[in-house]
This record gives C-alpha cells, structure tokens and sequence, in this order.
C-alpha cells in the first residue's frame, strides 16, 4: 500500500509510548493482542495490531496518564502556525527521524501531542 493511500491530513495516525523495557512490552502485547512489531535499534521499537501502528520508546522516562498520540499532516510549518494561532504551544521543535520530520506541541491543557511528516 502506497503512503499517500492511507495518510489523511491531521488525522491521528501513530501512538507512542514510553516503555521501560522493550522487550517486557513486546513479550506483554505479543501474548496478549497478538501484536507484530518491528525493531529500530536498542531503544525503539514499532508496533503494529493490523490496522493501527504505534512504537515503543525506552528514550524518555515512562509516565502515567497515557501515550503520546501522533497525528500525521503534510505541511508541518503551516500546522504548527496553525497551532500557536489556536493556543497552543511547540515545545519540541521540528526534528528529524527514521520515518521524516515530526513536532511536539501542547494544547490549551497542557496534553502533549505530536505531528509527524515524511518529508
């Protein structure tokens, strides 16, 4: 399946969460969802339930309260115009990864999100 075929402009489209051992949440989700999952080194790993994909990342410390939900959006520097217009905040500026180039912001109450772009 082509990329452009499946992404749709500022729809959630990745989740990602802090994990203290990739391969405790790896064995966890396998045996329970029957997830597959895709190694990027020692630190990161992707997974996939088969519709919806995600990752695992032992980089940051683990917190209570939820995943840090990706949205997908084809022109990262007029969502993030966007973004500041509407009250929120960048707080991790556009980076480079593996997949492209992504952004952290918060919204209003303080909820961090991030949008990601191949380019």
């Amino acid at each position: 399946m082509e990329t452009e075929n499946f992404l749709q402009d500022r729809c959630i489209n990745y989740i990602e969460l802090n994990v203290a051992d990739i391969a405790r949440s790896k064995d966890f989700y396998g045996k329970a969802f029957a997830w597959t999952f895709t190694d990027y080194g020692p630190d990161y790993c992707e997974f996939s339930d088969g519709h919806m994909k995600g990752g695992f990342d032992a980089t940051g410390p683990v917190t209570t309260g939820g995943p840090l939900v990706i949205l997908y959006g084809a022109d990262l520097a007029e969502i993030m115009t966007g973004i500041e217009a509407a009250g929120g905040a960048i707080v991790r500026p556009v980076f480079e990864f593996p997949g492209g180039h992504r952004f952290h912001f918060t919204d209003p109450d303080g909820y961090e999100l991030a949008v990601w772009s191949e380019t």
